[in-house]
């Protein structure tokens, strides 16, 4: 199984088949507009500008399952996705991350990875949040927060996770790294 097994939903409600990134570099991100870790958008577009001619696909999916960070339809939700941080990668429609009615591609990413840590000033902040969420967090590969990324290498496969404390340089690092 790889990532072009799944079909996602984008904002208008139709079915996209993740075929179509076939040989890109894909980072998968969960995301909210209302969460600390919001600013990330702005060095993930970035990243996006400088590398998508070399093959970056970004797709963002977002999330309100932290801390109901994500209010909001979908509709509002790009808006301020385009107007506050001039994002132009696709943005999916609105989904569930963990739990029952988690979206099939992030179950996969959650079972097929595992959870790599906090580190740096987040890391002191977020570690409480979540454990009072998630006792054994520490053990399983659910998503923590808002703005975990999943890196996936041109055969469609799983390379490298990273949680929201995660320095955006080593993102990018590992994303060039399978360019």
């Amino acid at each position: 199984m790889n990532v072009y097994d799944f079909k996602v939903k984008a904002q208008d409600g139709t079915e996209v088949d993740l075929s179509q990134y076939k040989g890109k570099v894909i980072m998968i991100v969960n995301t909210a507009t209302g969460c600390g870790f919001t600013p990330q958008y702005t060095p993930i577009q970035e990243m996006y500008d400088e590398l998508k001619d070399k093959g970056l696909e970004v797709l963002d999916f977002p999330c309100n399952q932290f801390g109901e960070q994500a209010p909001g339809d979908d509709g509002e939700i790009h808006s301020f996705c385009e107007g506050r941080f001039g994002i132009t990668f696709p943005q999916f429609s609105k989904i569930d991350v963990n739990g029952e009615n988690a979206d099939p591609l992030f179950k996969w990413l959650t079972e097929n990875t595992t959870f790599q840590g906090f580190n740096g000033p987040g890391k002191l902040m977020l570690a409480p949040i979540v454990k009072k969420m998630d006792k054994d967090y520490k053990n399983n590969g659910n998503v923590k927060w808002n703005f975990t990324k999943f890196i996936i290498d041109r055969e469609g496969q799983i390379v490298a996770r990273f949680e929201p404390t995660a320095d955006m340089a080593d993102v990018k690092a590992k994303v060039e790294e399978y360019l």
